[in-house]
């Protein structure tokens, strides 16, 4: 798709253009510590930077869910202990003994598995408009055949929208 901006054609970014590729996943039966452990060292282009969240595949490339840095503190510290159970608890050494006994729960177990996509051609406005309703920090990238190709992060939109504020400036 081709807009007039200010009388000059100008190509639509699309969400291909900011994506990033799709290098390391997890399985649905991964335990948490493999999860956590792939999320620490996880590349991001060249580097090991670690991540946030990860997408879950099965064995025939598909996806089917999305682990984040939330889903995990979850799992270790469950929704159902009000504050005055936990009052009840000595807090030393608390939380380092609920991520021992979930430790070895399955990815499968605490995943999101409703998670919400979108087509590498598909216009940047449309990945900003869902992240912003959803108030998603990634969104998964998926081609005709609805396999994961990639992933966009807010922060990658972001810089998008940075890059072009300044461009517009000079």
């Amino acid at each position: 798709m081709v807009v007039a901006i200010n009388n000059t054609w100008e190509e639509t970014v699309k969400v291909r253009d900011i994506m990033e590729p799709v290098i390391d996943v997890l399985s649905p039966d991964d335990t948490l510590k493999e999860a956590v452990n792939r999320m620490r060292v996880a590349r991001r282009g060249e580097s090991k930077v670690g991540v946030k969240g990860m997408i879950v595949v099965d064995e025939g490339g598909n996806l089917v869910g999305m682990v984040s840095i939330k889903d995990i503190l979850k799992t270790i510290i469950p929704f159902y202990m009000s504050y005055s159970e936990l009052s009840e608890f000595t807090w030393d050494g608390m939380l380092e003994e609920m991520a021992r006994k979930v430790a070895g729960k399955k990815v499968k177990e605490f995943m999101t598995k409703e998670v919400i996509t979108i087509e590498g051609d598909s216009p940047l406005m449309e990945c900003a408009d869902i992240m912003v309703k959803k108030n998603l920090q990634r969104i998964p990238v998926v081609g005709k055949d609805r396999k994961v190709v990639g992933i966009v992060y807010v922060r990658d939109l972001y810089y998008a929208l940075v890059k072009t504020l300044l461009e517009k400036e000079e």
